[in-house]
C-alpha cells in the first residue's frame, strides 16, 4: 500500500512520468537566505544546496518527502545531490527541453527528482512543463549544447524539434512539490509574473545505483540499506553557512563538473 501518494498518483506516475500536486511544507526562509548572501543560492550552492543548511537538510529528509519517495523507488533510498532554481520577478531566463539523465553519470541512468516550489509556480511565473509519457523511452535523446546566455542550464543542454502542443504544464503552490523522471523531457518558460519563482529540487536514487563518473560519491542515506557501499554518508551541517559546509559544496561541485565534462 502506498505510503503518502495516491493509487491515482501513482497511475499517473507510470503514464507521464511526473505526479503532481503533492502537499509536503510551506517555506519562508528564503528570501532572507539570499539576502544575507547577497549573491543568488543557484549560482552558490550547486548540487549539493542542502549542505551548507540544517534547515534544508530536513526537508531533503522529510519523513513525507520519503513516503512519497519510498512509494516510487522503494525501500533503499539516496538522496545524492540538491540545487536551487530560481527566477526573479520579470525574468527572462528559462530551463530548455532537456532530459536530467543525460548528465547525471548515474548507472543505470535511473533517478528521480522532488521539485519544491517556495513560490507560487504557474503558467504566468514559468512553472516547470513536461512531455508526458516519454521517460518510457531507453534512450537518452541527443541534447545539443547551446550556452545560451538566460537558459538556467549550465551548458544550454537542449533537445530540438519537441512538439509543444504535447506538453503538460505543472502548476504548485507554495509547499507543493512535482516528482518527476531523470528520463522525462521537461522545461521552464521565463518568468512573467510580479512574483519571484523560486524551487529546490531533490535528488534522489535507488541505493543500488551508482555514480559511474567518478569514486567516492556522497549521498543521504535516507532510507533502508546500501548493501553494495555506492555512497559514502554525506556530512550533516552543523550551523547554517559553516565554512566547512560551504567548502564541501565547492569541492563536490568542482568534482561533480569535471566528471560530467570529461563524460561528454
Amino acid at each position: 500500500m502506498p505510503k503518502a501518494l495516491t493509487e491515482e498518483q501513482l497511475a499517473q506516475w507510470e503514464r507521464d512520468g511526473a505526479v503532481w500536486p503533492v502537499d509536503l511544507i510551506y517555506f519562508r526562509r528564503f528570501e532572507q537566505l539570499e539576502a544575507s548572501m547577497g549573491a543568488e543560492a543557484q549560482s552558490k550552492f550547486r548540487i549539493k544546496a542542502h549542505l551548507p543548511f540544517p534547515w534544508l537538510w530536513d526537508l531533503v529528509t522529510h519523513p513525507r518527502l520519503a513516503d512519497a519517495v519510498e512509494d516510487l523507488l522503494g525501500p533503499n533510498i539516496v538522496c545524492w545531490g540538491s540545487s536551487f532554481f530560481t527566477k526573479k520577478a520579470h525574468d527572462p531566463r528559462f530551463i530548455s527541453w532537456h532530459q536530467d539523465s543525460t548528465y547525471y553519470g548515474l548507472e543505470p541512468p535511473e533517478s528521480i527528482t522532488a521539485w519544491v516550489a517556495f513560490t507560487r509556480a504557474n503558467a504566468e511565473s514559468g512553472c516547470m512543463k513536461i512531455i508526458p509519457g516519454s521517460h518510457k523511452g531507453e534512450a537518452i535523446l541527443p541534447h545539443e549544447e547551446t550556452f545560451e546566455e538566460n537558459n538556467l542550464l549550465s551548458r544550454g543542454q537542449t533537445i530540438r524539434d519537441i512538439d509543444n502542443a504535447a506538453a503538460l504544464e505543472m502548476p504548485l503552490e507554495p509547499g507543493q512539490m512535482s516528482i518527476h523522471h531523470n528520463k522525462t523531457i521537461h522545461s521552464s518558460e521565463p518568468n512573467n509574473a510580479d512574483w519571484p519563482r523560486v524551487g529546490f529540487a531533490i535528488h534522489f536514487a535507488a541505493a543500488s545505483v551508482r555514480q559511474a563518473q567518478f569514486d567516492n560519491a556522497l549521498a543521504i542515506h535516507i532510507r533502508g540499506e546500501d548493501p553494495d557501499g555506492n555512497w559514502i554518508e554525506d556530512p550533516r551541517p552543523e550551523y547554517e553557512l559553516s565554512p566547512e559546509s560551504v567548502e564541501a559544496v565547492e569541492k563536490y561541485w568542482k568534482r561533480y563538473r569535471t566528471a560530467m565534462t570529461a563524460q561528454t
